[in-house]
């Protein structure tokens, strides 16, 4: 082999070798920049998903706080509305309480079920943000329709229908037929209220009565008549289709104050009485106006006794401090003020009534109706219709009515047998069954709408704490109370009443032996003695 071939395989060689290390060296140089990019990446990763966990922890916090907030309003919500026993408010506040501990520690400690937390968070703040709202209105609801101080008054301008007068201005030089002799200084205070309105002092005509009064606007001797717009039904039951040709152009409220002496009353343990008024009135519930429903209800909250008592609204008594010793239909008592019945009916039944509640009686279609309808006993059978036009079959015995149908049934006193004295009962039937469900779990779940219902409909004297008392007791105890209800009886009859003298009216006079069998049961109510009567369950 010449010298030039083994320098060139020499030089080979060598090439060789340094290939073989280059190739060496630019593989540990490419595996190292693989690890490198790995670590980078991984490093990336773990901040990004540490940032990731610092979010949906901060998320959770804050969400947390949302629910807690929450919690704290719906406790105070629940302390305010003070209706529940103490166990009871205890019992919540541990468990809304200990939620919100498992789902606060869930956002440190799990990161499996952090997602699932925030989302049972959200769900239970939902709820307590709700519960909250219909506390706090139920609140407000209480408040609106206890402590009745006033009643009010509404005294009225009347013209015929046909008049072209359309307000007071129109009627600027009119003669005015007035009358003194009952509410006189609602009258004269009406007339310097319209006098002040006008800037001139319109004319007056004096009259002895309101059958007077009406009669001159009738006639055409005066162009209106100043009168209490309670007197209207007295009106139409004296002229028939007084409404139909009259029409009001103006209208002056008076608001005067009522006493209050059941304040101190205990409802825990003392026997006490409701006077329950149904009306039928549009406009402010404390507007004094004819009672077409008085019921008289004796509670014993120690025997859990209730006694419910009728009276027929034509009953022929005497309005103490009112009528001077001349007899009134009890009806006619609603008109100066609710506290006028409750004196009638305390000096007819010797008893002395604590409470009054002012119900509005069309508003019991939405309180039925709230309640998911009512079981009525009846004790007859007979057909009754709706205002609606909707024909109401009711069958002897137990009968499923919903608002509108125990509103008929409570109305109804020409197809059933004792007239108004029966209707008298069927109130009660219908109040009895309302009872039996307002103690029932159906408190629950109707509580919105039946709220929404009495909201301007139902007006009592009964303090909040009071209230609140008596609904605690029952939580509390749950006790199975026992109704009896009893009717004042009487005849008819015709007679000049005090609050209408034009002619005599159709009144009821009372049948003493059912009134002293009345005031029997009261006493023996307030003696702790239970009643044959129907149990609530």
């Amino acid at each position: 082999m010449s010298q030039r071939d083994d320098i060139q395989r020499r030089k080979k060689k060598v090439h060789r070798r340094r290939s073989s290390s280059g190739s060496e060296t630019h593989a540990t140089g490419s595996s190292a920049r693989r690890r490198n990019t790995s670590h980078r990446r991984k490093s990336s990763q773990s901040r990004h998903e540490e940032k990731n966990n610092k979010i949906s922890r901060n998320t959770g916090l804050v969400i947390a706080v949302i629910q807690l907030i929450a919690t704290i309003v719906f406790m105070a919500g629940l302390f305010v509305l003070n209706m529940l026993p103490n166990m009871y408010l205890a019992a919540i506040g541990i468990l809304l309480f200990l939620f919100w501990g498992i789902i606060l520690a869930s956002q440190f400690f799990s990161k499996k079920n952090a997602i699932m937390g925030k989302v049972i968070s959200i769900i239970i703040t939902v709820f307590l943000i709700i519960g909250s709202y219909f506390l706090f209105k139920t609140s407000g609801t209480i408040s609106n329709i206890t402590g009745g101080e006033y009643k009010l008054d509404n005294v009225v301008v009347a013209v015929m229908k046909d008049d072209p007068a359309e307000s007071i201005q129109d009627a600027a030089d009119y003669t005015f037929g007035v009358q003194y002799q009952m509410n006189g200084d609602q009258i004269r205070d009406t007339i310097d209220a319209i006098n002040s309105e006008l800037g001139s002092e319109i004319r007056t005509q004096e009259y002895n009565s309101l059958a007077e009064q009406a009669e001159a606007l009738n006639s055409g001797e005066v162009d209106a008549i100043i009168y209490n717009e309670g007197y209207t039904g007295i009106l139409e039951e004296a002229f028939e289709g007084y409404s139909d040709y009259t029409k009001i152009i103006y209208s002056h409220s008076i608001r005067s104050e009522m006493q209050n002496q059941s304040a101190d009353v205990n409802v825990d343990d003392e026997t006490f009485c409701v006077y329950i008024s149904g009306i039928d009135v549009f406009g402010a519930i404390e507007t004094n106006s004819r009672s077409d429903v008085n019921i008289i209800a004796v509670v014993n909250p120690s025997t859990h006794q209730i006694l419910l008592v009728t009276t027929p609204r034509d009953y022929y008594v005497e309005i103490p401090g009112i009528s001077g010793g001349q007899k009134d239909k009890l009806t006619h008592a609603g008109i100066y003020g609710v506290d006028a019945s409750m004196a009638t009916l305390e000096e007819l039944y010797d008893t002395d009534i604590d409470f009054y509640a002012r119900v509005n009686f069309t508003s019991l279609i939405e309180i039925v109706d709230a309640l998911g309808g009512v079981e009525v006993e009846s004790e007859y059978a007979f057909t009754t219709s709706t205002d609606s036009g909707k024909v109401v079959n009711v069958v002897q015995g137990l009968n499923s009515f919903d608002g509108e149908e125990a509103l008929a049934f409570s109305r109804e006193r020409h197809n059933i047998p004792g007239g108004d004295n029966q209707r008298g009962k069927d109130q009660q039937a219908v109040i009895t069954a309302m009872i039996k469900k307002l103690v029932s779990p159906a408190i629950l779940t109707g509580a919105n709408g039946i709220l929404n219902s009495v909201s301007g409909n139902v007006e009592t004297n009964m303090s909040n704490s009071q209230i609140q008392e008596l609904i605690k007791t029952q939580l509390a105890e749950s006790p199975s109370w026992n109704i009896t209800s009893m009717a004042a009886e009487g005849t008819g009859d015709s007679q000049y009443c005090y609050s209408y003298s034009g002619a005599p009216l159709y009144v009821m006079q009372p049948d003493q032996a059912s009134v002293d069998a009345i005031k029997e049961a009261i006493d023996a109510v307030e003696n702790g003695e239970t009643l044959e009567g129907t149990a609530t369950e």
